[in-house]
């Protein structure tokens, strides 16, 4: 229910949404949207750079991946990005982040560190050394 909403929203508004309309965001969405917040990939650099940046714990299959990437456009999230460097492979599709997908990433990502704060200093984990 709650996608469905904010589908039509951000079809409408996509530079208006709320991003915390989106929150939480699902593990998988979070980390192709924060592989994506550094730069266009295509789905098999976006499958690595997960792979790679949660040391081997998180493998996201390539139809699920498909699936993710089809919501988070439905969302307004993400968008087909124009291939720019001349080794691209013509036949892939790139991925970027939209000004909205920026937003709700930022947005998770203080939500994020908000949790983690408060469970420092709730004494349920040590204090980062940041």
């Amino acid at each position: 229910m709650r996608r469905m909403a904010i589908q039509c929203h951000a079809r409408t508004m996509p530079g208006s949404a709320d991003p915390t309309r989106f929150l939480p965001l699902r593990p998988v969405e979070l980390l192709i949207l924060t592989v994506l917040g550094s730069g266009d990939r295509h789905g098999y650099a976006i499958r690595k750079q997960v792979l790679e940046s949660t040391q081997g714990r998180v493998s996201i299959e390539a139809g699920n991946l498909y699936r993710y990437i089809r919501s988070l456009e439905d969302d307004g999230l993400v968008a087909d990005a124009p291939t720019r460097s001349v080794d691209a492979d013509d036949r892939r599709i790139y991925y970027r982040l939209t000004p909205l997908g920026r937003r709700v990433l930022g947005a998770e990502l203080e939500r994020l560190r908000a949790l983690v704060r408060h469970a420092e200093a709730e004494g349920l984990v040590a204090p980062s050394r940041a």
